[in-house]
């Protein structure tokens, strides 16, 4: 099977478009959570990915849009596109989102979308936090998002983590040995300089992975974050991929 995985939607539907084209023929599709919040199609990328059949989790943005106490912790930016966002939902995508579970397991794949320990709110960013998570889970592979970052963990034979982030981008990633924990980065918005959308492959019969960039129109998104009213700087960063 070839299994798409996405994250960090954020309400883009021009990036989502352009990884559903970019990514080819696909047996099935998983998300990391992070649907809506900063952008301006929250209802769009719902129904899109309803039509994709996606398979997911929660985020701490999609938990947001849905009222919960954790816009407390955002910064001012994404607190005011959150509670945009609570206004936009039609009831149809506000349901959808209410759904999706904290944590899934598909196919002996384990999909959050911050950690396993906290997965509306732990942010993967060095080998401790991606062991823990590891260990966390019934699953040899975990996929999360909430970085906006592409990157590779591997937990060897003696529990040792290292970034395997070599063949991000470069083709192919062997999932062999040991332990995985692999973000496909941010679709909606990038945060590693590269302002193209992020994802990722899964070959389940090869047991690979394989990030993938694709262009999209970047200025038709910003056109309707402003029409929306939304904060300038969540058009302008999409310019430069941070």
């Amino acid at each position: 099977m070839r299994i798409a995985v996405i994250s960090d939607i954020h309400a883009n539907l021009p990036a989502l478009d352009a990884v559903v084209a970019a990514a080819g023929a696909i047996d099935a599709w998983w998300h990391c959570g992070d649907v809506v919040g900063y952008g301006p199609h929250p209802n769009e990328v719902v129904a899109r990915l309803r039509e994709l059949d996606a398979v997911g989790v929660m985020g701490n943005h999609d938990a947001a849009a849905l009222g919960s106490p954790i816009i407390e912790w955002f910064n001012p930016y994404a607190a005011e596109a959150a509670l945009w966002t609570r206004r936009t939902l039609t009831e149809d995508a506000r349901a959808w989102l209410a759904a999706l579970p904290e944590q899934v397991v598909v196919d002996g794949w384990t999909i959050v979308h911050g950690s396993a320990r906290d997965p509306l709110q732990e942010y993967v960013t060095s080998p401790s936090v991606a062991l823990a998570t590891m260990r966390h889970v019934p699953t040899r592979t975990t996929l999360c998002g909430h970085t906006h970052v592409p990157k590779a963990w591997r937990a060897d034979e003696t529990m040792q983590v290292v970034e395997d982030g070599g063949s991000i981008g470069a083709g192919p990633l062997a999932l062999e040995g040991g332990l995985w924990l692999l973000n496909p980065g941010s679709v909606g918005q990038p945060r590693d300089g590269d302002r193209r959308a992020a994802a990722m492959v899964l070959d389940t019969a090869a047991g690979t992975a394989t990030w993938l960039r694709a262009a999209y129109p970047i200025a038709a998104t910003q056109a309707a974050i402003r029409r929306a009213g939304l904060p300038e700087r969540l058009a302008a960063r999409l310019d430069v991929g941070r």
